[in-house]
C-alpha cells in the first residue's frame, strides 16, 4: 500500500487555462502600473531632492579627480625640481624645495642641501623637525661627528639618547660614537660598557662590531 508521501509525489500539478494564464497576465499589468504610478509620485514628491543629490555626487566625484591630478601633477613637478636642483648643485634651490615639500622628499632635499654648502643651521632644523625619524637622527649623527669636538662625553650621551633604542635606524653607530667619545677623554671603562653592547649583539653589523672589537 503507498504511503501518502508517495501518493502525494505521483500528483501532477494541473496546468493552467488559457483563461487563468489571461487572469495572471492582467494581475501583472495592474501590478507593474501601480508601481509605476507609486514610482513616479515618488519621483514628484522628491524630485528637487533627487536633482540635488545627483549634482552633489558629480561635483564630489569631479573634485576628486581634480584633486587626485593636482596631487599627481604636484608630485612631478617637485620630482623634476628636485633633479634639476640635484644636477645643478643648487643648495638654495634643494632648500626652498625643502620648505615648500613635505614627508621624505622634504627631509631629503634638506639633507643634499646641507652636504652641497656644510650649513649647520640645516641639520639643526632636520634633527628637530624633520617629517622622519630616519632623517631626524641621521642629522644627530652628523652633528656629533662636526661638534663631538667641543661637546663633553655626558653630552655627546645625552644628545644621541634618543638613538640609543633599537627603534633608531643608527642605533648601533650611535653608541660606537658615543663609546669612541669616551674613548677620546681616557674613560676606557665607561667606552667598554658601550662596546660590549655592541659586541654581545648578535644583529649587530659585522662592520661595527668589528671596530668595536678593535677599540675595546
Amino acid at each position: 500500500m503507498a504511503t501518502i508521501l508517495e501518493r502525494n509525489k505521483n500528483i501532477k500539478t494541473p496546468k493552467k487555462t488559457y483563461a487563468e494564464h489571461m487572469e495572471d497576465a492582467l494581475y501583472r499589468e495592474v501590478w507593474e502600473d501601480v508601481n509605476n504610478e507609486k514610482t513616479m509620485r515618488f519621483i514628484k514628491k522628491y524630485s528637487r531632492h533627487i536633482i540635488y543629490a545627483v549634482i552633489f555626487i558629480l561635483l564630489v566625484a569631479s573634485g576628486i579627480q581634480i584633486g587626485m591630478r593636482a596631487h599627481q601633477s604636484k608630485k612631478v613637478a617637485t620630482a623634476i625640481a628636485y633633479e634639476t636642483a640635484l644636477s645643478n648643485l643648487d643648495s638654495n634651490a634643494l632648500a626652498s624645495l625643502s620648505d615648500n615639500s613635505s614627508g621624505a622628499t622634504a627631509d631629503l632635499a634638506l639633507f643634499q642641501s646641507y652636504l652641497l654648502d656644510k650649513d649647520e643651521k640645516k641639520l639643526e632644523k632636520l634633527a628637530e623637525n624633520g617629517h622622519s625619524r630616519d632623517f631626524r637622527d641621521l642629522a644627530r649623527i652628523h652633528l656629533v661627528a662636526v661638534r663631538g669636538n667641543a661637546m663633553s662625553a655626558p653630552q655627546v650621551e645625552e644628545y644621541l639618547s634618543e638613538l640609543t633604542t633599537k627603534d633608531s635606524p643608527y642605533y648601533y653607530n650611535a653608541m660606537l660614537l658615543i663609546a669612541q667619545k669616551y674613548l677620546s677623554v681616557g674613560e676606557q671603562d665607561v667606552a667598554n660598557k658601550w662596546l660590549d653592547r655592541i659586541i654581545n649583539d648578535e644583529s649587530a653589523p659585522a662592520s661595527i662590531t668589528g671596530v668595536a672589537q678593535t677599540l675595546r
